[in-house]
């Protein structure tokens, strides 16, 4: 499998994006907040902020999906990596991936694009973050699914750099035989 056609690093605004569905880097309160999540809040409108507290709390390392509002993507995802206020560890971050990922394969949905979840308010380390969401990513991609194209649209240079690293140091590990 080639995960350069199925896994896209791009720099720009998550909440832009025209895909199936976009996935916040949510709290396991769903409450759309700061960072990521308030930009969805603003541009998405209140009617995903009132589906979120419809579901209720979730899980830290699970998710949860509403519709899009008035976003371009038909459906938000919340990867829940942190409790509301606390910090973001790898094991959650590792779970809400591919949590998020398994929604979106459930639904049937081709494309979703995530952001550097937990990097910002709740201050996770960027390459740890894009070493652990890419290999969910390409781990979520040894099975069948309908997902057909996963992006990561990042905020700034660094983060694009980041991930576009690690992107291709996972590939390179992928084709060499074992």
């Amino acid at each position: 499998m080639n995960l350069a056609e199925r896994i896209e690093v791009r720099q720009g605004d998550l909440t832009e994006m025209d895909t199936d569905a976009i996935v916040n880097a949510a709290n396991n309160e769903l409450q759309l907040g700061g960072g990521v999540a308030g930009a969805i809040r603003r541009k998405g409108g209140p009617r995903i902020q009132a589906e979120c507290d419809e579901i209720g709390a979730i899980p830290v390392g699970g998710a949860a999906i509403t519709s899009g509002g008035n976003l371009k993507a038909r459906y938000v995802i919340h990867a829940a990596s942190m409790q509301l206020g606390g910090p973001t560890s790898a094991q959650s971050l590792r779970s809400s991936t591919a949590h998020a990922l398994r929604i979106a394969a459930q639904k049937g949905l081709k494309t979703i694009a995530f952001p550097a979840v937990g990097t910002g308010i709740a201050g996770f380390p960027l390459r740890e973050c894009a070493e652990i969401m890419l290999r969910e990513t390409a781990k979520h991609f040894e099975r069948p699914t309908s997902i057909e194209k996963v992006s990561f649209v990042l905020f700034d240079k660094d983060a694009l750099t980041t991930f576009d690293e690690v992107l291709k140091e996972l590939q390179g590990k992928r084709a060499k035989p074992n």
